[in-house]
């Protein structure tokens, strides 16, 4: 299922809005490439995190 800024993952709750906006668009291009809902999340939120410079 393609996450938004209104509906994402739990996980992603707590992020800032840009590292969050990031995180859906990664997640859901990860989704697009065939990896589950376990596996994306995670991925998304690190790469997100180094990609706005927040980690």
């Amino acid at each position: 299922m393609p996450w938004n800024k209104r509906d994402y993952p739990n996980s992603m709750k707590n992020l800032d809005e840009d590292v969050r906006a990031k995180a859906i668009e990664i997640a859901n291009a990860l989704l697009d490439d065939g990896y589950d809902d376990g596996k994306a999340i995670p991925i998304a939120i690190d790469r997100a995190k180094m990609a706005v410079g927040k980690e």
